[in-house]
């Protein structure tokens, strides 16, 4: 079989369960923005014991959103109004990360991908904005502003697609690269990597192209 001369870019599906039936799901926007980008957009088995070699397959990874992380991994309780992701989702976006970030595959971790990349490395979660943020309502299913908060951030200023009620408040070993208007981190990432950047928001559904389809065109430019 001859491999493409096209990147290979790796997705992250959710699991959900659908009538007891634990099930697969991923937008189909990641692929569309992947493809656009060209790339060669695959949609991975969200199996932990098949991270390793599902990754050697890959040039680049996409970890999309989903509900919230399960803290109790990560040495604090879960809080209760959260939306607690399946454990499977959870085993295998922390096995599929830490070895991307080991190996140096350019990565781009979205809302929930963007949130277990920062607490991979150590960062602190904000588990519930409504009781911590007068704007947490700006964040929910909302169009709003973010802004560079770094120099090595690329893609400008400008309006964003937001769906989140949770938000980090310490990047750890990261740096925070951009910021919603009211200093909520919406960015971070490595500058000294290749390519390992995270973004609060969904670039996927975002109109501003900026701050939407540039993110994976970068991306699949780095896995080149």
């Amino acid at each position: 079989m001859t491999r493409t001369s096209a990147p290979i870019v790796g997705i992250t599906p959710d699991i959900y369960d659908r009538d007891g039936m634990p099930t697969w799901r991923v937008a189909h926007t990641y692929a569309r923005c992947v493809s656009r980008a060209g790339g060669v957009p695959i949609v991975l088995a969200p199996m932990a014991a098949h991270a390793s070699a599902q990754l050697g397959m890959l040039d680049a990874l996409v970890s999309t959103g989903g509900d919230d992380p399960i803290m109790e991994d990560f040495g604090v309780p879960t809080h209760a109004s959260s939306v607690r992701v399946l454990p499977e989702r959870q085993a295998f976006e922390r096995a599929v990360l830490g070895l991307a970030r080991e190996r140096g595959l350019p990565t781009l971790g979205v809302c929930l991908g963007m949130q277990y990349m920062t607490l991979l490395a150590g960062g602190e979660l904000d588990q519930h904005m409504p009781e911590t943020t007068a704007t947490a309502a700006d964040h929910w299913e909302k169009t709003h502003e973010v802004r560079p908060d770094h120099d090595a951030w690329a893609f400008g200023a400008g309006e964003i697609r937001s769906k989140h009620r949770q938000a980090m408040v310490d990047p750890g070993e990261l740096v925070v690269l951009a910021r919603a208007h009211d200093g909520v981190i919406e960015a971070v990432g490595d500058p000294a990597a290749r390519f390992w950047i995270g973004v609060q928001w969904h670039p996927e559904r975002t109109a501003f192209d900026p701050l939407g389809q540039a993110l994976f065109d970068a991306l699949v430019s780095a896995a080149r």
